[in-house]
C-alpha cells in the first residue's frame, strides 16, 4: 500500500483543505497543479514540501488548513454506488469483532468500499481480505475507492486484497478464516457458508438495517448449532458543544444507522450448552 501517511506533503499525496466555515476539499497534488475555489486559486506547489498542519492562503485572501485525510473523512466523501457504512460502524466491527493484524477476513457485500478500507487498515499488509459483491457496478466503484484510498491506481489493487464478482454462498472457495463480515440485505442466507470458512473461534459479524433483518439473522445463527450465542446492538453518537463554560450536547446526533450481530465459531461437533432463561409470567421475574 503505497500512500503516505506523515511527512511533509510530496507530489501524488491526498491533500483535505478545511475553509474556516469547516467545509472541506480534497485533491491530489501535481508538480504544477492549482486548486480552484470560489475564493480564489491556491498553486500546489504551495503545499508541496510543507508539514501537515500547516495554512496556505487562496489569491483571495482565505486562508485554509492543510492535513492528510483521515479514513473517516473519505469514506463520507468517496463517490457511492451503494450506501456506505458509516464510521461509527465500521469501527465497532473492526473493534468488537476483533478484527486483528494478519487476519484472514471475508467480507460479503462490498458496496463502495468503506469498510474495505477499515478492513485492509486493521488486518495490515499481515493479513488478507477477501471481498464478495453480487454487482459488477458496485465493485468497480469499490475498486476504484480503495484503490485511491490506499495509493495503488498505477499499481494494481492492494496485495492483500482480493475482489470477487459474484455471490458468496456460490463463489466462497477458502477455509479457515478468522473473520467473516456481511454487509446483505438476507445474511442470513449465508450462515452456513460462513461457518464452513472460519476456524474455530472465529467471529461471524452482520450488519443489518431493520430489527427485522435483525430478528432473522440472529435466529439463523441461533438455530445453525455452530455458534454461540449471538450478540446483538446498535451504537448511537452524540457530540458535544463545549465553549467556555457553555458545556451542552449538540442538537444533532448520529441516530440509528444499522444493527450488528456478532458469534463466534465452535469446534466442529460442539453442541452449545442450552441456555437459561427467566420463566415467563412468574414471581420469579420480580
Amino acid at each position: 500500500m503505497g500512500f503516505r501517511r506523515h511527512g511533509p506533503f510530496q507530489v501524488g499525496d491526498q491533500v483535505q483543505l478545511t475553509d474556516p466555515k469547516n467545509k472541506r476539499h480534497t485533491f491530489t497534488l501535481k508538480q504544477d497543479g492549482v486548486f480552484h475555489t470560489h475564493k480564489g486559486a491556491i498553486p500546489h506547489s504551495d503545499l508541496i514540501g510543507q508539514p501537515e498542519g500547516s495554512v496556505v492562503r487562496s489569491s483571495g485572501g482565505t486562508q485554509y488548513l492543510a492535513f492528510r485525510h483521515l479514513l473517516q473523512d473519505y469514506v463520507l466523501a468517496m463517490p457511492r454506488g451503494a450506501a456506505v457504512i458509516y464510521p461509527k460502524d465500521a469501527s465497532q466491527i473492526v473493534g468488537m469483532a476483533d478484527v486483528f493484524p494478519g487476519a484472514r477476513v471475508i467480507e460479503a457485500g462490498v458496496g463502495s468500499g468503506a469498510l474495505t478500507c477499515f478492513l485492509l487498515r486493521a488486518v495490515g499488509p499481515d493479513g488478507h481480505v477477501t471481498s464478495y459483491e453480487r454487482r459488477q457496478d458496485f465493485a468497480d466503484i469499490a475498486r476504484g475507492n480503495v484503490e485511491r484510498f490506499f495509493g495503488t491506481e498505477e499499481g494494481g489493487p492492494a496485495d492483500n486484497w482480493r475482489l470477487v464478482v459474484g455471490d458468496l454462498v456460490s463463489a466462497i472457495d477458502e477455509i479457515d478464516v478468522d473473520r467473516v463480515i456481511l454487509d446483505m440485505l438476507a445474511p442470513w442466507e449465508c450462515v452456513d457458508a460462513a461457518a464452513k470458512a472460519l476456524t474455530p473461534g472465529g467471529v461471524i459479524c452482520c450488519y443489518v438495517a431493520t430489527t427485522t433483518q435483525m430478528s432473522k439473522t440472529v435466529e439463523a445463527i441461533r438455530d445453525h448449532g455452530s455458534f454461540t450465542e449471538p450478540h446483538a446492538w446498535e451504537t448511537l453518537v452524540r457530540d458535544w458543544h463545549v465553549e467556555g463554560l457553555a458545556v451542552r450536547p449538540d442538537h444533532r446526533m448520529i441516530g440509528h444507522t444499522g444493527f450488528l450481530v456478532t458469534a463466534r465459531r465452535m469446534a466442529d461437533g460442539v453442541t452449545p450448552p442450552p441456555r437459561r432463561r427467566r420463566p415467563k409470567g412468574t414471581t420469579e421475574e420480580l
